[in-house]
């Protein structure tokens, strides 16, 4: 019996996962996106698209299609407010206003701050703590992977796309699991200060 509500409960989760988010199941946008990319997509019309799209989005990877869908995204959230409901979501997400190729501005912009911040840390760390220092290591390599996680954090809120939201949760998780990885061996290292490898880090490893 466990297993069977097991299963219907994955099931269950599967298929609204399936079907989207309630902005983008409104047939109003569906209409809208199918509308535009047949009067926009295709031909003449697609080319004429390319050519006056700025540079650099198309440097950023915005199609004719992913810009359908933002204006149809904003048309759809105009009808939802004017009839007094709230803004639903699309595709998972809120809807952002779009800020030069920047699909998230604010996000993007808080992901790069903190990848700056690690970086200036990174360079603090390397100049004040010896190289011999037993922790240095693990704090540097944690460094690093806190990086590649900002970065690809930044680059996921610029544009959002399969691999750059695949890239963004797992370079997340890869950071948490460092960060276990790290308390475990500071921990033991405060316990057992004979270890070696395991003696704390120096306190601005953690800025």
């Amino acid at each position: 019996m466990a297993g069977r509500t097991a299963r219907l409960v994955l099931l269950a989760g599967a298929a609204a996962l399936a079907s989207g988010s309630q902005g983008d199941r409104e047939p109003v946008y569906r209409d809208c996106v199918h509308r535009c990319e047949e009067r926009n997509c295709s031909g003449g019309a697609l080319r004429h698209f390319r050519s006056r799209q700025p540079i650099y989005m198309s440097l950023a990877g915005w199609t004719c299609q992913d810009d359908c869908k933002y204006e149809c995204m904003w048309v759809t959230v105009g009808l939802y407010l004017k009839e007094g409901h709230k803004v639903p979501q699309f595709h998972g997400k809120w809807p952002f206003s779009r800020f030069l190729f920047f699909q998230e501005p604010a996000s993007a912009m808080a992901s790069f701050l903190n990848g700056l911040a690690s970086l200036v840390m990174l360079c603090r760390y390397h100049t004040s703590v010896p190289a011999s220092s037993p922790m240095y290591p693990t704090c540097v390599a944690f460094a690093w992977v806190s990086l590649n996680a900002w970065f690809w954090s930044t680059v996921f809120h610029t544009k959002d796309t399969d691999l750059t939201e695949k890239m963004d949760y797992f370079c997340a998780s890869t950071v948490i699991l460092h960060s276990i990885y790290l308390c475990c061996v500071r921990t033991v290292g405060l316990q057992h200060p004979g270890c070696g490898q395991c003696l704390p880090c120096p306190p601005c490893c953690c800025c």
